[in-house]
């Protein structure tokens, strides 16, 4: 697969010297760019899918009429929490 190039991004002096601070040994401005990029779609990928289950679970409850209140919710999750924590420790 051919490579593609990103249009280039106009920055202000300090954004562009904080970026520079931020690159590890060896790492290009370009580099670091790359890999934020891959990570923040990674990220909104990952936000999407999770508002879209938000929206068919809330749409399940409407259809169904079944409902869960936070506090029961907060158990179930502390419930779990706690069994976790016991079968590490």
């Amino acid at each position: 697969m051919k490579t593609a190039t990103l249009p280039a991004l106009r920055v202000s002096p300090d954004l562009r010297q904080a970026a520079e601070k931020a690159l590890r040994p060896n790492e290009t401005i370009s580099k670091l760019m790359e890999t934020s990029l891959e990570r923040f779609i990674a990220h909104r990928a990952a936000e999407d899918e999770f508002i879209a289950r938000g929206l068919r679970s809330a749409e399940e409850a409407r259809q169904s009429q079944v409902y869960f209140s936070a506090e029961d919710v907060l158990q179930e999750l502390k419930s779990k929490l706690f069994k976790a924590k016991s079968s590490t420790s």
